[in-house]
């Protein structure tokens, strides 16, 4: 019934309901024993008729306003109390907060004057006439805060300020709290629970404490991935994953682990997939509140410590996501701090010693003070997949809807992360049954490609990138070594570092995808966009991060126009420019598999990028008899009949021919169809026309 008269007042405002015995009692106490009463009354009398029903003192709602109106009410005040005292043996809280304090204290080991703050904290803030009461007294600073509560509760002072000091466990809970940051204010906003949505889950019944906490923090849904799936990162997880077991089996304290890398890349994933590997629970602190709204850095500070607390007996792992809320949510320009670097002495004491392993995650590493990132026992970039684990991922989130073809093309796409595809395949899937089946695949890929455009990369092309030409082979290739001899030796070296200079168009990136293929290994392809960047230090670590893809994903990595970063550094003007050069020798210097550079300027490298290349291979213009080969092939796939006399148009007149110049004219055919061997022959004249050195007289041959 009394539970039933609360919920009345609050819902429905009803004019002369009576509070519970026990929130009567603290409103008598803070009327007559804090001295209230003098705030209560005004000159037309008193300026809260509510708090009056609420305490069965309505009667003082219909005196006038006479001189001793504060005599009348101290007396009626003084026998209410009184009264209350005498005639009710049972002061208790709703029994729903009764049990749920009692979970509370077994399971995080509050003691008696902690739980009585705890109740009273969450009537104060569900309870609107306690509210208002309390709002009598609108200058709250600490030290009063202290004494109020010891008056109200009947505790001495001593223990409400322990249990509300930073080594009480209200506080190591985030619990309760005095907001400090607010010298002065009411003692509702100076007693700050953990969440909004925290009063009124107390008030309600829970079997299991934990879900008292599920606004701070909750369990994780179990993982879409395998640890398979993480081959590109499997040597850093070689080392993670039994440092986990062990602390896990150990108990060990201090334990954070901080993973970083572009959105999309399975960051997430790969915290449900790493307790999954250690057999352990995952629970994720929260990002947004009871209202679905985001929540503050503090606010999920206090959420962590909450978890920290309540979780130190379960064999289980936190996930701390978006760590930039705490690490890096201040303003350099401004020069506000991150509440990370406000709180800096918490924040490293936290680390060393919190009790359960904590996963932090983040999008970028650039914006948190390497103060922190040092404390971290493993730090763990995580980029976008190799194309193989691209591959692996895609099939696992889509093979019943995407065809073999698609799957492989996809995987092309290095931006491609995970978590695109992963949605696009959802939503697909929702309608497969509104869709022909051979257009899954087209459906995925348009949902995919629009992605990429508004995440500012290239559109989704559905071919094969770095797709040899059609007619490709070394024997087509004037390279002043035996390119077959050279791939024959690598894959038994399993390591070089080649450097290909020669006119554009004479097969030098070719020739890095042939070897790719001769070698059985993912060819990784870098072009000078994809690394140069107008931030200083970028460009270097675009550098850094296509060495280390292709060393985890044992790729062959081509690097076109390499003279852009191997410029002499005795020419240079700036000292980014110098910077540049030395992170390419150091990479090139420190990298175990194939290396494939590419230039069209050879005059003008810096001479130590020259020493460190084990072999430099000139790429010329077509001997005659190659370019003579090579026409047949064309002239043959065109369905033409071959001429011997343009043999020696072909082989003398043109001297500057190269496989470019058959590929361009192949993609002409496309849409301006070559009707015979003269029309061929035609096109590469033109195509050499435009090159130095190669304008020739009229070639006889039509």
């Amino acid at each position: 019934m009394l539970r039933i008269n609360r919920i009345a007042y609050k819902t429905y405002g009803i004019p002369n309901a009576a509070a519970l015995p026990i929130i009567q009692k603290w409103i008598l106490r803070s009327l007559l024993l804090l001295g209230g009463y003098k705030r209560w009354i005004d000159k037309n009398g008193l300026n809260n008729d509510e708090i009056a029903h609420a305490i069965e003192l309505g009667c003082l709602t219909e005196h006038p306003a006479p001189s001793k109106l504060s005599e009348i009410i101290v007396v009626a005040l003084k026998t209410r109390l009184s009264k209350l005292e005498d005639e009710v043996s049972d002061f208790s809280v709703p029994s729903e907060l009764t049990q749920n304090i009692d979970r509370l204290q077994t399971l995080v080991k509050l003691n008696q004057a902690e739980c009585s703050i705890l109740e009273f904290a969450i009537l104060l803030h569900s309870e609107s006439l306690l509210e208002q009461t309390m709002d009598l007294f609108a200058q709250m600073s600490t030290p009063i805060t202290c004494n109020t509560l010891s008056v109200l509760l009947g505790l001495p002072k001593k223990d409400v300020q322990k249990a509300l000091s930073s080594s009480g466990q209200l506080f190591q809970t985030g619990l309760v709290r005095i907001d400090h940051t607010a010298s002065i204010a009411s003692l509702c906003n100076k007693l700050d629970l953990l969440n909004n949505g925290f009063a009124d889950r107390m008030l309600s019944s829970e079997e299991d404490p934990v879900l008292l906490f599920m606004d701070s923090f909750s369990q994780a849904q179990p993982p879409q991935l395998a640890i398979t799936d993480y081959a590109h990162v499997e040597p850093k997880l070689s080392i993670l994953i039994p440092y986990l077991y062990h602390a896990l089996a150990t108990g060990s304290k201090g334990v954070n682990v901080f993973i970083y890398g572009p959105p999309g890349t399975g960051k997430s994933q790969l915290a449900r997939v790493l307790a999954a590997e250690v057999q352990a629970e995952l629970y994720e602190v929260a990002s947004e509140d009871y209202g679905h709204d985001p929540i503050n850095g503090e606010a999920r500070l206090r959420a962590l410590r909450a978890a920290q607390t309540v979780l130190t007996d379960k064999r289980c792992l936190l996930v701390f996501d978006e760590t930039e809320d705490v690490f890096a949510d201040g303003s350099g320009i401004l020069g506000k701090k991150s509440t990370a670097q406000t709180r800096k002495a918490w924040i490293n004491r936290m680390l060393e010693e919190n009790p359960v392993p904590c996963l932090w995650l983040s999008n970028s590493v650039s914006q948190i003070d390497p103060a922190f990132i040092r404390r971290f026992d493993v730090v763990i970039e995580l980029t976008v997949p190799g194309k193989v684990q691209r591959a692996s991922i895609i099939r696992a989130v889509g093979s019943d809807l995407l065809s073999h073809q698609t799957i492989q093309q996809l995987a092309e796409v290095e931006e491609l992360s995970p978590a695109v595809v992963s949605r696009a395949v959802r939503v697909v899937r929702t309608i497969r049954e509104v869709l022909p089946e051979a257009k899954t695949s087209e459906a995925i890929a348009h949902l995919i490609d629009s992605t990429l455009i508004a995440q500012n990369h290239a559109p989704l092309k559905l071919k094969k990138a770095n797709q040899l030409p059609d007619f490709y082979d070394p024997a087509f290739v004037n390279a002043d070594a035996c390119l077959e001899q050279i791939a024959s030796g690598i894959a038994q070296s399993g390591s070089a570092r080649l450097c290909l200079y020669g006119p554009p168009g004479t097969g030098k990136s070719a020739f890095g995808c042939w070897l790719a293929d001769r070698l059985d290994k993912p060819l990784l392809v870098r072009k000078v966009s994809d690394i140069v960047s107008p931030y200083v230090g970028e460009t270097e670590r675009n550098l850094a991060r296509a060495f280390r893809e292709a060393e985890t994903e044992k790729s062959v990595l081509l690097l076109d126009e390499v003279d852009s970063f191997l410029q002499d550094r005795r020419r240079a003007n700036r000292n980014w420019e110098i910077t540049e050069v030395n992170e390419m020798l150091t990479q090139m210097e420190c990298f175990d598999g194939v290396f494939v550079a590419s230039t069209n300027l050879m005059d003008g490298l810096d001479q130590a990028a020259l020493r460190r290349f084990d072999l430099k291979v000139k790429f010329g213009y077509l001997q005659p008899e190659q370019a003579w080969q090579l026409f047949l092939c064309h002239v043959e796939a065109l369905g033409l009949p071959v001429d011997e006399h343009a043999k020696e148009s072909v082989c003398r007149e043109l001297t500057v021919l190269t496989p470019g110049d058959f590929a361009a004219v192949a993609r002409q055919a496309r849409f301006r169809p070559i009707k015979s061997a003269s029309g061929m022959l035609a096109l590469l004249e033109a195509e050499c026309a435009l090159k130095e050195g190669g304008r020739r007289q009229t070639i006889g041959f039509r």
